[in-house]
């Protein structure tokens, strides 16, 4: 018999579930089952819509207005989804950085915040589970502090010792990180755009990312039949996301054809590496027949 398929992927805010592995969730949702997990209810973030830019009646209400954002995008995409409660960190600018809020995410006891992933990892029982990578994909201390937290829950959530009272011991199988804003994917689109249409958007990205080091992909999963649920999961949030900007800079079509996957880097695995690139993330996976 095969087992179902389960993947969770472990989120800071909502909107980051929409912009990073939406369409692999997606793909994976029409197959089994995805759970997406949201730490915190973004309630710090600002408007970054210019379209919304100044609206009095959301800025008075952000944390119900993001609730209902992600209401739609999780809806947009096909997946069941968790809040764990925590309060958003904000993102700190200056120089020398300002102290966090108290009470925020990224100042919660490490314990509670592992304890609340181990109890979602231990009832949802996911194969694999998708977090970020050491950097949190960008220094926001959210980011961070889920990446942090997720290594520590997937390994707790297997120790029959570890959180009795949070349900049976779970082994996640794999654990990979989403390295979907890539240079060579962003650096593909840059220079695509240049020969097709004469302009790009992506060369101020590029710029503030020249010299970090490459991050090589561990599996490529081909998701362009799923770029409608994609961007149905962007267009949800917003307040977020400028529907003219940088998300849809890049024709679906031409992506399409150019560069049609999210890519992720195996961080964790009990069932070994694969020689080449993965093509499923629920390669090797016990009792589970790969979707390609």
């Amino acid at each position: 018999m095969t087992d179902e398929r389960r993947l969770m992927a472990i989120h800071a805010h909502p909107d980051d579930e929409a912009s990073k592995g939406a369409g692999m969730m997606a793909k994976y949702a029409t197959a089994g089952r995805v759970k997406v997990v949201t730490a915190t209810g973004g309630e710090r973030g600002s408007i970054l819509n210019p379209a919304l830019a100044g609206d009095a009646d959301i800025l008075a209400n952000m944390a119900q207005v993001r609730r209902a954002e992600m209401a739609a995008a999780v809806a947009a995409l096909g997946v069941e989804h968790s809040w764990l409660g925590f309060v958003d960190s904000g993102l700190p600018e200056g120089d020398p950085l300002p102290p966090l809020p108290a009470g925020c995410f990224a100042l919660e006891p490490f314990d509670d915040v592992v304890r609340a992933l181990v109890r979602e990892i231990r009832e949802f029982r996911p194969q694999v589970v998708t977090t970020y990578d050491e950097n949190g994909g960008y220094p926001h201390p959210d980011h961070i502090r889920v990446h942090t937290a997720s290594i520590a829950a997937v390994t707790a959530a297997r120790d029959p010792q570890a959180y009795p009272e949070e349900g049976e011991p779970w082994m996640v199988s794999k654990v990979y990180y989403d390295i979907s804003f890539n240079a060579a994917r962003m650096q593909t689109f840059h220079d695509t755009l240049l020969e097709r249409v004469g302009h790009s958007p992506f060369a101020d990205w590029l710029e503030r990312r020249k010299g970090m080091p490459v991050t090589r992909a561990s599996a490529r999963i081909h998701v362009a039949d799923f770029f409608a649920q994609r961007d149905g999961a962007l267009r949800a949030h917003a307040t977020q996301i400028d529907p003219k900007g940088f998300f849809f800079a890049m024709p679906r079509d031409i992506e399409a054809e150019v560069w049609p996957w999210e890519e992720f880097r195996l961080a964790m695995t009990n069932v070994g590496t694969a020689r080449g690139v993965e093509q499923d993330l629920f390669e090797r996976v016990p009792g589970v027949e790969p979707l390609v």
